[in-house]
């Protein structure tokens, strides 16, 4: 006789591990570290001091 096993930890078992895999190629896909997103508010913030001090006054 074989083993006996629970049918519900299976399940979750198997949506967990879906679930993981489908976290983990979307970090691929959409992921950007910490230093990345700060980088980019720096450097747009630099841009807009920029073109603030080229303004005309009106």
């Amino acid at each position: 006789m074989g083993e006996v096993i629970n049918l519900n930890r299976v399940r979750k078992a198997r949506k967990q591990s879906e679930a993981s895999q489908e976290a983990s190629a979307n970090r691929v896909k959409f992921g950007r570290g910490k230093a990345q997103k700060e980088n980019d508010r720096a450097l747009r913030k630099g841009f807009e001091k920029t073109l603030d001090g080229k303004k005309l006054d009106e």
